[in-house]
């Protein structure tokens, strides 16, 4: 788990209140590049979570410009997190433009134009290489239609720009064709990226589970992040090959707050819901569900990104005694 030593402390709270049969294995970003990861994650961080199989990381920035590589890729690559999984749902008692936010963006991680391939043609032209394969495609379709048939849902849309990108994006949606073919219980459509962006905005009810190219779902779940009051209500899942569950919250690391006890750590504690979900502990992540709604709703320990006073601390207090 990467997280900062005061999100730790808090997060520890909630979940010995909620009674989680949980030990920890922390780990930190480290402040000089570990060669064999080539990034400031350590290798024994990357082989924690190999070994454990699930995880829960905390916000982490990679410097602009300075020729590191990046944190978040480092981690998808490396622990092969192929689909992003984000759940949207507008939370009871914070109001917003929409009432009823449901869906859930599923965001292929591996590749796409974050593929990481770029060089320079010739001075003043640059080339970024976008990359899609049949593997990684067929990957993140099934996973989507796996999700929406185990939660219940009744839609797959498949987000894309094949009416320009034909061969790359025309692959993708030529893999999620295949794929719908096997759950015909699942209505399968297929959206352009931009007919998406304007549809969401104007009526978020009309999708279910989205899935999409990594840029695309980069885009798109932070749109949809807005639509229910922002990055710091929104968690996420990130899937990897053999079972691993990697939980994030994936707002920025804010160092303008950094501790100064202000932040709001709803969308790391949501995302440690999902993942008290994939190990099945079930109880324990609803209590602490409900807990973080009826804290919003009430209103009295909000942090300021939701228009209240609260501190981080006030916050977890108020989660804490709900539980």
């Amino acid at each position: 788990m990467c997280l900062n030593s005061k999100f730790s402390f808090l997060l520890f709270q909630v979940f010995n209140v909620a009674g989680v049969p949980i030990e920890w294995e922390e780990h930190y970003v480290g402040t000089e590049v570990d060669p064999r990861t080539e990034s400031f994650l350590t290798w024994e961080s990357l082989e924690s979570v190999r070994r454990n199989k699930v995880g829960l990381k905390g916000p982490m920035a990679t410097p602009i410009g300075k020729g590191h590589r990046s944190l978040n890729l480092t981690l998808r690559k490396e622990l092969g997190l192929y689909a992003n999984v984000r759940p949207c749902n507008s939370l009871p008692g914070y109001k917003t433009r929409y009432d009823d936010v449901n869906l859930v963006t599923i965001r292929e991680n591996t590749e796409g134009e974050y593929s990481g391939l770029e060089h320079q043609v010739v001075r003043g032209v640059v080339e970024s290489l976008k990359i899609i394969t049949r593997q990684a495609s067929l990957r993140v379709a099934e996973y989507a239609f796996h999700y929406a048939k185990t939660n219940g849902r009744e839609r797959v849309s498949a987000i894309h720009k094949a009416n320009i990108m034909r061969k790359t994006d025309g692959l993708f949606l030529k893999c999620c064709r295949e794929v719908a073919e096997k759950y015909p219980e699942i209505a399968y459509e297929e959206v352009i990226i931009d007919n998406c962006c304007m549809a969401l905005v104007k009526n978020p009810s009309l999708f279910d589970v989205l899935v999409m190219p990594n840029l695309y779902g980069d885009i798109i779940s932070d749109l949809c992040a807005g639509l229910i009051g922002g990055l710091g209500l929104t968690p996420s899942c990130n899937i990897g090959e053999g079972g691993i569950c990697l939980a994030e919250a994936v707002h920025g690391s804010a160092p303008d707050i950094a501790g100064k006890n202000l932040a709001n750590p709803t969308a790391l504690l949501l995302s440690a819901v999902m993942m008290l979900h994939h190990l099945q502990f079930n109880n324990q992540a609803d209590r602490i569900h409900n807990a973080i709604l009826q804290t919003i709703s009430e209103g009295k320990f909000r942090t300021a990104d939701l228009g209240g006073n609260a501190s981080t601390s006030d916050f977890t207090k108020a989660v804490c005694d709900h539980i």
